[in-house]
């Protein structure tokens, strides 16, 4: 039996990309109604997981035959530079964050708790990921104990 944080896991991009329609479908409800979808005292923390949710299932889209594990750890270094480029402050980048899309995707303000919120969101990622192998591969045994 295959490990599920180190065997590459073949993914399907239409599942994928309605996950990420999902993640930011929820996130930006999350933030335009707190409170509704997830308890008021958890914050702008739940949003953040699901970015860091999304992050990993974009790259999974480019990757789909990425292991579990190493995907993992490149969504969780993706949402973290993206924090700790949150430190630099130049006009510039400012400006860019300043926008919509800008701040939804670079954010504004390094804040250290949102690098829990991303490993929460790439945890659930994870297991997401392996609720999915294990559909995939009950439906492939019953497949093939079909009687023909």
């Amino acid at each position: 039996m295959d490990h599920p944080l180190t065997s590459p896991t073949p993914r399907h991009r239409a599942v994928l990309l309605a996950g990420i329609a999902l993640c930011i479908a929820l996130g930006l409800a999350s933030r335009r109604w707190p409170g509704v979808l997830f308890p008021e005292a958890l914050g702008k923390y739940p949003g953040d997981a699901l970015w860091a949710l999304m992050v990993m299932f974009g790259w999974a889209c480019l990757w789909p035959r990425m292991a579990p594990g190493r995907l993992a750890l490149l969504a969780l270094a993706t949402s973290f530079a993206v924090e700790f480029s949150q430190r630099y402050q130049a006009p510039w980048i400012n400006a860019i964050r300043s926008t919509t899309p800008g701040h939804l995707v670079l954010g504004s303000r390094f804040n250290a708790m949102d690098l829990a919120a991303y490993a929460v969101g790439v945890v659930v990622g994870l297991g997401l990921d392996g609720l999915y192998r294990a559909w995939l591969r009950r439906r492939t045994e019953r497949q093939t104990a079909r009687p023909d």
